[in-house]
């Protein structure tokens, strides 16, 4: 026979629903009788028992990935109450979406940005998504320091369309994407780079107990923010060589 699970609106959301006990804030498990706690209102971080810091240590959170698959998994409440199997289904999808998420270095940073209420601009990937979805030209804002560049380069891009419409390569013009291209990559090493140190000084503002409306917390905020923008630019500048040169 499944256990009764009470009504959790007059629990406590740091009460176990099974034995009563007192919890840790939004625990999956209850340190007293073991039994699946229902999904808390927490993020990506406080899923994994995070707080939101950029620097995370990868092995440690693939092993805690793992760790939390088997015991959440829903093959392991089959005989559960009702309530546990959604618990665990809801945990389950979470605990897969955490994981992407934080153990990439950009949907891990753009996350934390969202977090903290930032609205990327049109380039990111979520836009890029988006547009996408509904057949729009996904608008781009173009680095203030990159303009002159970027327009004698999308003039290349023309002459390499055309020539590549009327079956007539021009050697000269994919010469001179190549080495475009390979410029914008450097430019990306260099960005990946720079996001660290921001990462580091962001960790660093958090350590020290920096509320929401702390100068220092606000400039490293809008850098990252800048940063990933152009970034994510550039990122679709080495796309667009690449689609041409390959037609």
């Amino acid at each position: 026979m499944h256990p009764v699970v009470p009504n959790l609106e007059t629990l406590s959301a740091s009460t176990c629903w099974s034995c009563l006990k007192e919890l840790e804030k939004a625990a999956h498990f209850c340190p007293h009788c073991s039994r699946l706690q229902p999904p808390a209102d927490s993020d990506y971080f406080s899923f994994f028992g995070l707080q939101r810091r950029l620097n995370i240590d990868l092995n440690t959170l693939e092993k805690e990935f793992y760790k939390l698959s088997r015991r959440l998994h829903p093959d392991v409440y089959a005989r559960a109450s009702a309530g546990e199997q959604q618990w665990s289904t809801q945990k389950s999808s979470l605990l897969n979406d955490a994981y992407r998420t934080l153990r990439d270095p950009i949907a891990r940073t753009e996350y934390l940005l969202e977090l903290e209420g930032v609205k990327m601009e049109e380039q990111s990937r979520a836009a890029t998504d988006e547009a996408r979805a509904q057949g729009k030209q996904k608008q781009q804002v173009v680095p203030p320091d990159l303009l002159e560049e970027v327009f004698e380069f999308n003039m290349q891009l023309e002459e390499m369309r055309m020539s590549n419409k009327m079956g007539e390569r021009d050697e000269q013009v994919a010469k001179d994407l190549e080495l475009a291209k390979s410029h914008f990559e450097q430019m990306l090493s260099s960005s990946n780079d720079d996001l660290r140190k921001l990462w580091n000084e962001w960790d660093r503002v958090i350590a020290a107990g920096a509320d929401a409306e702390d100068p220092q917390r606000t400039a490293v905020r809008d850098n990252m923010v800048a940063l990933l923008n152009r970034r994510s630019y550039v990122r679709n500048l080495v796309r667009d060589v690449n689609e041409v040169l390959e037609d």
